[in-house]
């Protein structure tokens, strides 16, 4: 038996016993306890403004979009305050933002075992355009929100441009990098995990030292359903985050910490059993897509298909990954370590086979002119060299070499065109050529890697630390190390890629400016980084 099929095995027969019993405890509390509550309290009226939680749109396609809103009076009260009965929302989609040519419009069904989350894939648009949309329910209107469709597979744009997000712990700071997100001119926004901590949080708030207390029920670690969907409302309390969402789809995926700190597959960091550890997941994965701008169906237990690709005309395809939910443990546990035999072992996997080669099979079949990777951890070396010693990163790609290698040689292998790997996690901006070879500098480079620092988790931040700087002395191939929050701005053009690393000086308060901190460009045909 292989290091992951024990998991593997582990998670099917978990998966049965959890749809066994959750399923059945689920029937029972939402399926005959909703149609009765429906039917005795159907005009039951709202305690409140329904949209507090604003509106996201999202997995933009050439002809369709994902609208999203969930209805939440009392957000920190259980299933937001909203009375235990399904209700229905209308939802408009129009050509204008005064709403004067509505060209969709629909009714769905909010219902308490999503947590009144709505998810209407708006279908039969045209590409490549700007609409505005809106839900209404009891009364109560909610703010509008605009939208893009991706260009027609067979378009030749002459510009499209991304915005690059991640790492937004809502005690580490302000949103302030968003306040300036929403107000970019992008297509897209990647967002590439860790939209929530699981963590409790103090009554204080942390950095941003509230003047109300934060309540009690935060105080402690999510890993129930109810808890983390509390820590999805917070996080969507603050109105940054809301008009980043409003104003742009959002492309997204996860990394850890929606589930929990440097998990792997089915391990835990905090060495759960399997069995605790899977419905714990489940109830993680299930917080998430009620939370986020995506296509049903929701998770009905442990697993998600997540990992997807959107084509933005001939000018881009973005393959989004999910390193999490497949990877095997970590070897010698999850931190910075010395080289290890584990760390080469070809039976650990990292994104899965299946995974893969849906990856390198897309990458093959590509006609765009840029391939982007929307992926949660540095997929480049990144050596530390303590104390002499080389040290790498347990949880990154470099803790699973075998796997980063047969990534590393298929794109080269494949000559994809333009491969550009966009990532968040480490709390710092990174520019990087990617290596065929990482150990000998003279290797041809086959790609480039730009990294994102966090929108606000670690605080205020440095412009580069102690070990930032060691970074930079010991690779070569990594051209930019900066400490500092914010986002990147990433446009593409057929013959060139050009990359601004966006930041704010401070997020211990609020009213932060923003600005350009380093500027690189990649031509096309030709993968490496040049300073612009």
């Amino acid at each position: 038996m292989t290091s992951d099929e024990f998991p593997r095995q582990a998670a099917r027969q978990t998966r049965r016993r959890f749809l066994t019993v959750t399923g059945a405890a689920t029937a029972l509390a939402f399926g005959v306890n909703v149609a009765h509550a429906e039917a005795a309290s159907a005009a039951t009226p709202l305690p409140g403004d329904p949209f507090t939680l604003g509106v996201a749109s999202g997995d933009p396609l050439p002809d369709a979009v994902v609208i999203w809103t969930r209805l939440a009076p009392q957000p920190y009260e259980p299933l937001g305050g909203m009375p235990y009965h399904a209700v229905d929302v209308q939802w408009q989609l129009a050509a204008d933002e005064r709403f004067r040519h509505v060209l969709r419009s629909g009714t769905a069904t909010a219902q308490p075992e999503y947590s009144y989350s709505v998810h209407v894939d708006v279908r039969g648009l045209q590409p490549g355009r700007h609409y505005w949309y809106r839900f209404k329910v009891d009364g109560h209107l909610s703010p509008v929100g605009r939208t893009r469709t991706a260009p027609a597979p067979w378009d030749h744009p002459g510009r499209l441009r991304f915005a690059v997000a991640s790492c937004q712990s809502w005690p580490d700071g302000y949103y302030t990098a968003h306040a300036h997100l929403a107000a970019e001119d992008v297509d897209a926004v990647l967002f590439v995990g860790d939209y929530i901590y699981e963590y409790g949080i103090s009554a204080a708030g942390g950095l941003r030292n509230t003047t109300d207390p934060v309540p009690d029920q935060f105080r402690t670690e999510a890993d129930t359903l109810d808890r983390y969907r509390l820590q999805y409302a917070l996080y969507k309390s603050d109105p940054e985050l809301r008009a980043a969402h409003q104003n742009t789809p959002w492309i997204g995926t996860w990394d850890d910490h929606e589930v929990q700190d440097n998990y792997a597959g089915l391990y835990s960091k905090s060495l759960d059993p399997i069995d605790d550890f899977t419905v714990r997941r489940a109830s993680a994965y299930r917080a998430y897509w009620e939370h986020m701008p995506l296509r049903t169906p929701a998770p009905q237990g442990p697993d998600y298909l997540l990992y997807r690709r959107f084509t933005f005309g001939r000018l881009a395809e973005i393959n989004v990954l999910d390193t999490r939910q497949y990877r095997s443990d970590q070897a010698d546990g999850d931190l910075w370590k010395p080289d290890n035999p584990g760390r080469d072992d070809p039976a650990r996997t990292f994104a899965g086979a299946q995974q893969q080669r849906w990856l390198l099979d897309g990458m093959r079949a590509s006609r765009a002119t840029w391939n982007l990777l929307a992926n949660q951890v540095v997929m480049s070396r990144m050596d530390l060299d303590a104390a002499g010693t080389p040290t790498f990163n347990m949880d990154a790609w470099d803790g699973y070499t075998a796997e980063q290698t047969r990534i590393l040689d298929g794109l080269a292998g494949l000559r994809a065109r333009n491969p550009v790997v966009v990532t968040g996690d480490v709390h710092a901006a990174y520019a990087m050529d990617m290596k065929r070879d990482f150990d000998d500098p003279d290797s041809p480079t086959i790609g480039v890697e730009l990294v994102g620092t966090s929108i606000s988790s670690g605080g205020n931040g440095v412009d580069v630390s102690a070990n930032g700087q060691n970074f930079l002395d010991h690779n070569p191939h990594l051209k930019l190390v900066n400490e500092r929050r914010g986002y990147i701005v990433v446009e593409l053009t057929p013959h060139e890629l050009h990359a601004s690393y966006r930041a704010v000086p401070y997020i211990d308060r609020v009213g932060a400016p923003i600005s350009t901190i380093r500027k690189f460009t990649v031509e096309a045909g030709h993968p490496g980084l040049n300073p612009a």
